[in-house]
């Protein structure tokens, strides 16, 4: 009974410690979708057209490209806890930015800086998560860093609701000496200063201590994550080997044969493209235009976004549940074909919009349910795979030597992705909506003979014997 409970205590403090760091997704998934609600009211307030939007929209994507890219040289020179700080101050300077802009481009600035947070913050997570969790629940753990940022996404969602409803249904409205939508972005400090706080507490990663040449605290962290009656001095030794033959990565350790670098890099940048290619945040930066573009008001089409980010939060938790069970490839491929029919669908669906006399645009039955239960699916089945599994993957399919610098090379290749989509999707929507949803659809049947071709089953793995 002692052992057990020993055994509970350890778990719980992995799981608070995993939880915190995993806030940094949070950020992700808050600032992410926060904009969703704003758009409409920066267009209205700054008068730009769809591609200034976009560009607004999605400029705070090659920030995070720019933080994912240098945030694991960061985390291996500062530390992982110590660059989750700098993450969590910049995210909340850059908030309080962007609800005070005086210009078009001042916005736009204060948004790649919470860019650049956000980015830090998307390699520090998983990789400080790999690091301190026991194997057996290395997976389930790992998907803390999802499950965060579906969180943020939905709190988001209902925060922008709720501050529109207090505004009086318009983003553009008076809330207490600024506008609504100013009010969506400047929430983001909040989620920020917790992020701060959690990373001032928790403990620094046993890998990173050992590299630093810190062995006793070392052990004393692996003590209170995998428990005393795991030989630590033998992990101790694992550690240590890997360390002393191997040097602090770097991105010259990336290179090899394949166009210049690894094949195992190449596999992490196209899974983390592919992630963002099948075009799921478009569903969450924009949903509200998209909604109301076939003839759903302002209210209700946020409400419609939040009511997606509770499907995603449903998704993210069946992912849990499976990742550990059946394993990460078989995740993938279901998600990769349910994805793929399900956007194929919704293109079909938008295929068939009317425009009244005075241009006002719908779509008839049945295009208009079909297109929302399509959407809904297309995010139901994106959470429970590719939302969860490419975080896992990227955590822990790199060999130790070149994890973090590889991490980040393969985050950064997911903003890029990201942005194209986000930058790319307003005047693509205008030009052609059902093309460009057909697009995403062939893009998630890509990423199904990807998987089947090019990733291997990390489930059940040490971190030690990957590569």
């Amino acid at each position: 009974m002692a052992t057990q409970h020993t055994h509970q205590e350890h778990l719980s403090f992995v799981v608070f410690i995993t939880a915190a760091a995993a806030i940094g997704g949070f950020l992700f998934g808050y600032d992410s979708s926060v904009i969703n609600g704003a758009v409409v009211g920066i267009q209205r307030h700054f008068q730009v057209g769809p591609v200034e939007t976009g560009v607004v929209v999605a400029v705070a994507l090659l920030g995070s490209a720019v933080g994912a890219w240098v945030g694991g040289g960061l985390a291996d020179r500062w530390g992982r806890t110590r660059s989750m700080q700098v993450a969590a101050l910049l995210f909340a300077v850059s908030s309080i930015g962007q609800m005070l802009p005086f210009a078009i481009w001042d916005l736009a600035l204060w948004r790649v800086v919470a860019g650049f947070a956000i980015g830090m913050a998307s390699v520090l997570g998983p990789a400080y998560i790999a690091e301190v969790a026991p194997p057996a629940y290395r997976g389930r753990l790992g998907s803390f860093q999802q499950l965060a940022i579906v969180l943020g996404i939905a709190v988001s969602q209902l925060v922008n609701y709720v501050i529109a409803r207090l505004a009086g249904g318009e983003v553009n409205n008076q809330l207490w000496l600024l506008q609504a939508w100013q009010w969506m972005l400047g929430a983001c400090a909040i989620p920020a200063l917790l992020y701060l706080t959690f990373a001032l507490v928790i403990p620094e990663s046993p890998r990173y201590l050992i590299m630093a040449g810190k062995p006793r605290r070392a052990r004393e962290v692996l003590a209170e994550v995998e428990g005393e009656d795991v030989d630590l001095d033998a992990r101790i030794a694992e550690i240590q080997h890997v360390v002393r033959t191997q040097r602090v990565p770097g991105l010259r350790d990336l290179r090899g044969p394949a166009l210049g670098l690894l094949p195992i890099v190449w596999t992490g940048i196209v899974l983390s493209a592919f992630q963002q290619l099948v075009g799921i945040n478009v569903i969450f930066y924009y949903s509200s235009v998209l909604w109301q573009s076939v003839g759903i008001n302002q209210s209700d089409s946020l409400l419609i976004s939040f009511s997606s980010s509770i499907i995603n939060i449903i998704g993210t938790f069946i992912a849990i549940s499976l990742v550990d069970r059946i394993g990460r490839r078989p995740l993938l491929l279901i998600g990769s074909a349910g994805m793929a029919l399900s956007l194929a669908t919704a293109a079909w669906a938008f295929s068939a919009p009317r425009v009244s006399r005075g241009g006002a645009v719908t779509l008839p039955d049945p295009q208009g349910p079909i297109a929302l239960v399509a959407a809904n699916l297309f995010v139901l089945f994106f959470a429970l795979s590719w939302g969860v599994v490419v975080w896992v993957l990227l955590g822990e399919m790199f060999p130790n030597r070149i994890r973090a610098a590889a991490l980040g090379v393969a985050a950064a290749a997911q903003w890029l992705a990201n942005w194209a989509i986000t930058v790319s999707f307003p005047a693509l929507a205008a030009w052609n909506l059902p093309l460009t949803y057909g697009a995403y659809a062939l893009f998630a049947a890509l990423s199904f003979v990807f998987v089947l071709r090019r990733i291997r089953e990390t489930k059940g793995r040490k971190l030690e014997d990957m590569g």
